[in-house]
């Protein structure tokens, strides 16, 4: 078996990995090693070929491919060692990485630290459970999106798309735009699921109906899609009797949430938080195991890539910084999600420093304010949960600080009288 050393080790050479590792790269690490398990680096982004990234960080409006190029192109001025087409199978809590591929076969490679980047998948119809046989057609928007834009094949003439999250509001777009027929967006909660720019951009602009509070309740057809039958839901998300309506389609395409792929963190003892489905961590990004940090899809699933990059960078300059013994003061905060809030990243914080919190809230609302702790608030006019909320709290607001822990919740503005 062949046995590598590296100072650090990044999983996955996405806009997470990649960020991280030219983070790390730049704070000092001699050694950084990059393991891709597909043939070129960039990830999900090559196959986003849509514009709209790069906007926060570059104030510009870039594709996916331009956006990741941008990255790549610094790593291949780095020396930063890249193994593409290598699977990751196993990380050891001593952060003993293993590895195959088909040039070195079996590898061991001995990391000082350990970022994970594997990002996400997409749910199945497996998960959903959808009544019907099991005919060609069905398939999610992401497997949808590289038939199309990278294999160059339209999957269908006629579709119909369960979910409204952003990959299946913009395969609403991509499909009309190649000249098929998408019939309907069904979303079985009462709001959209993306983006409202994609809502706006992919639907409103295209005449594509959304029906909201309804979903599909059975698939026709055995050898090929047929149809499908559409069911309005009642507050406990169950089909209204009654309301059943058949759309023919030859092609439904799944959009119905992303999980992060953490079979590799369970396997190196992380614990997990059981709302993002990722890595518990704290300010640095770093997990609940000693030297294995953690950022992008596979921690928590974002909705703008911008913000992989920054929360990426901030994974690998703290795993440069802690492989050098320049380890910053433990966490000795507890970060709580409160009323009207799914969930906050990180959950643990120093009160000795400064710190970002990401954040998502329960359900759309107008004219709130987020408590921070009962530190500061903030007023927000429109809070969506498809729309991540970023909180920066500095040193001095923590010196405020008399418990360890803070607790952010959400609550409706109090206007003056008179």
């Amino acid at each position: 078996m062949k046995t590598i050393k590296t100072d650090i080790a990044v999983i996955g050479g996405g806009p997470a990995g990649l960020a991280a590792a030219l983070a790390a790269k730049e704070q000092g690490a001699a050694l950084v090693t990059i393991l891709e398990r597909n043939e070129e680096l960039g990830g999900i982004l090559q196959q986003c070929i849509h514009h709209g990234f790069g906007l926060h960080r570059y104030s510009q409006e870039l594709t996916g491919p331009e956006y990741a190029q941008r990255f790549i192109d610094e790593v291949e001025t780095s020396d930063i060692d890249v193994h593409l087409e290598t699977m990751v199978l196993e990380i050891t809590q001593d952060r003993v990485v293993y590895a195959m591929n088909a040039k070195d076969g079996m590898m061991r490679i001995e990391a000082g630290a350990v970022v994970l980047g594997m990002g996400c998948r997409e749910r199945t119809r497996g998960a959903l459970r959808i009544p019907g046989h099991r005919p060609a057609g069905v398939l999610t928007a992401g497997a949808a999106q590289r038939f199309v834009n990278i294999d160059g094949y339209i999957p269908g003439k006629e579709a119909v798309i369960l979910g409204s999250g952003d990959i299946g509001l913009i395969m609403a777009r991509r499909f009309t735009l190649e000249g098929a027929q998408v019939n309907a967006v069904v979303e079985i909660m009462p709001y959209a699921a993306g983006l409202t720019r994609n809502v706006v951009q992919c639907l409103d602009d295209f005449g594509i109906p959304l029906k909201l509070r309804s979903t599909v309740v059975h698939i026709h057809g055995q050898e090929r899609l047929e149809g499908v039958t559409i069911a309005e839901v009642d507050d406990s998300w169950n089909p209204v009797a009654g309301t059943e309506q058949y759309v023919p389609c030859d092609t439904l395409l799944l959009s119905v949430g992303l999980i992060p792929e953490n079979e590799l963190s369970l396997q190196a003892g992380v614990e997990m938080d059981a709302v993002t489905g990722g890595p518990l961590v704290d300010h640095r990004m770093m997990t609940t195991v000693a030297g294995v940090f953690a950022c992008g899809n596979v921690l928590h699933v974002h909705d703008v890539v911008d913000y992989v990059s920054e929360e990426a960078e901030v994974a690998g300059s703290a795993a440069s910084a802690w492989l050098q013994s320049e380890k910053t003061q433990v966490p000795d905060v507890t970060v709580k999600a409160g009323e009207g809030v799914r969930y906050v990243l990180p959950q643990s914080i120093d009160s000795r420093g400064e710190a970002k919190l990401f954040l998502r809230v329960t359900q759309p609302q107008e004219n709130v304010v987020l408590d921070i702790g009962g530190l500061f608030q903030l007023k927000q006019r429109v809070v969506r949960p498809s729309e991540m909320i970023q909180v920066k709290l500095s040193r001095k607001i923590l010196e405020k600080l008399d418990s360890n822990a803070i607790t952010i919740s959400v609550a409706q503005e109090v206007k003056a009288v008179g």
